[in-house]
């Protein structure tokens, strides 16, 4: 069970669908692992090609190996709209410690609605367990104990 900081580094998105009519969108991602749930900057004006480069931590305590990314645009006179979302998988952030940028695919309604990028690295906590075991081998053992006899 990985305990640790899992560090997110948003950076950008690209394809996304520009619906408004009157100006470019204004895109927002909500991030959620777990209960904890952090919010971008909104990009105004950035159309469907935003950048953020923005750095987002959860913690992480038990065995929750997914991270939710859902891509809003930031609506002025009605809510705002859903333009996407990925769910990513984070065994491998939790094996490997880091994975480079990477773009995931965004859907909505089943259907393909454009790309965001993103970086992840994991820093486990120190295992208290493992370091107490450490402390008792450096401490003397029973072959250091067998030269009284």
């Amino acid at each position: 069970m990985p305990r640790g900081t899992l560090e997110v580094v948003l950076i950008s998105a690209k394809g996304l669908e520009d619906n408004d009519f009157l100006s470019s969108i204004d895109p927002y991602v909500i991030l959620t692992y777990r209960a904890q749930e952090h919010k971008s900057n909104v990009q105004e004006g950035a159309g469907s090609n935003p950048q953020w480069n923005e750095t987002f931590l959860f913690t992480v305590s038990d065995s929750a190996s997914q991270l939710n990314l859902r891509v809003m645009e930031k609506d002025k006179f009605s809510n705002d709209d859903n333009l996407g979302e990925v769910t990513i998988p984070l065994e491998a952030v939790f094996e490997e410690g880091s994975l480079p940028e990477s773009v995931y695919k965004l859907v909505k309604e089943d259907e393909y609605c454009g790309e965001i990028k993103v970086a992840l690295t994991f820093t486990p906590e120190r295992n208290y367990e493992q370091s107490y075991n450490e402390e008792e081998e450096s401490c003397g053992g029973w072959k250091e104990s067998a030269r009284d006899f």
